[in-house]
């Protein structure tokens, strides 16, 4: 089976994990346009706004990390309004990346869009403008020299190349789904859980096919660095399960110990689970904490450096830094 018919059976299988159906199908103009989404937007409860705000701050992230690396440009250019005049990212650029896998930095753009759309239709007033977001290669390599134990010379550069960017990747979907396995037990409205199961779907695909290429590429190692692609995974993933202050297991790389393998059969990692080979679950302010950098869902940084928008997130703000 080559790689790319890999890629695309994972992730056929997690949009079938998201419960959507066939759709109705008619022709316009030379085009199938859709004629049952699966999903459709009702008003929710209070709570379940709350939660699905934390979301809309992911999903902005990811929408611009991946628009930008793929075009060089954003939600401002490809679909004017969604921003809801919110600040341009700082820093994000066009990234080096070959045919494949900037194809795939599209799809995924695209993918958050709808996200996007879904989370802000869902929300109505409740939903708010793109928050401040630093995507700049300096903020990135401040992310890899903490996972990494030191300031790397040269700085990592997320958008130099293909395997960089895709390192890059690992980082962002992981949290968005681990979030949402965390923030689905608290939701009333059936809903905010149909929503969520479906994003969760989607958000799990993306994850499984940037773990699945990475693992591909286990040993390869990251020039100019003395790490293998493998090693930089876990350590990614250490860095992650650190900062939230879980400091257990809820976060692996692509190679783990026997013990942690799937029944314990193998050290091969290419979707994480946890003894049940059920997914690992992030609280609202684990979240934040790992998108802040800074360990502290009070403390703004890293991606957020003016914080994330939203009742959880602002409520985090108002206890300032020494709160942790």
């Amino acid at each position: 089976m080559t790689r790319s018919s890999l890629l695309v059976l994972l992730f056929a299988a997690a949009l079938l994990v998201a419960g959507s159906s066939p759709p109705t199908v008619s022709t316009w103009e030379g085009c199938l346009v859709s004629q049952n989404a699966s999903y459709i937007p009702f008003g929710i409860p209070e709570a379940d706004a709350e939660g699905l705000q934390l979301a809309l701050n992911v999903e902005y992230l990811e929408a611009e990390f991946f628009l930008w690396s793929a075009f060089g440009h954003g939600l401002d250019v490809i679909i004017p309004g969604l921003s809801g005049g919110g600040s341009p990212p700082v820093g994000a650029q066009l990234a080096n990346l070959d045919e494949f896998t900037r194809d795939l930095s599209a799809q995924f753009g695209y993918q958050e869009i709808g996200h996007l759309r879904a989370i802000k239709d869902t929300l109505g007033s409740a939903a708010f403008r793109r928050p401040v977001l630093d995507l700049s290669s300096a903020n990135w390599a401040a992310f890899f020299d903490r996972a990494l134990g030191g300031s790397l010379n040269p700085p990592f550069d997320v958008y130099a190349n293909s395997l960089n960017f895709l390192l890059a990747s690992y980082m962002i979907p992981y949290i968005g789904l681990t979030g949402y396995v965390g923030g689905n037990t608290n939701l009333q409205s059936s809903t905010a859980k149909r929503l969520v199961a479906g994003l969760l779907g989607v958000e799990s695909g993306q994850d499984a096919v940037i773990r699945a290429y990475l693992t591909e590429h286990a040993e390869r190692i990251v020039s100019p660095y003395s790490f293998t692609v493998a090693e930089v995974t876990a350590r990614l993933s250490n860095f992650r399960s650190t900062i939230d202050h879980s400091y257990g297991v809820n976060d692996e790389g692509i190679h783990v110990p026997l013990c942690l393998g799937a029944e314990g059969r193998t050290t091969q990692n290419t979707l994480v689970g946890d003894d049940y080979s059920v997914s690992y679950s992030r609280t609202p302010a684990q979240v934040l904490s790992i998108v802040y950098r800074t360990g502290n869902p009070s403390c703004p940084g890293g991606f957020f450096p003016l914080g994330a928008l939203g009742t959880i997130a602002t409520s985090f703000l108002s206890e300032g830094c020494g709160q942790a």
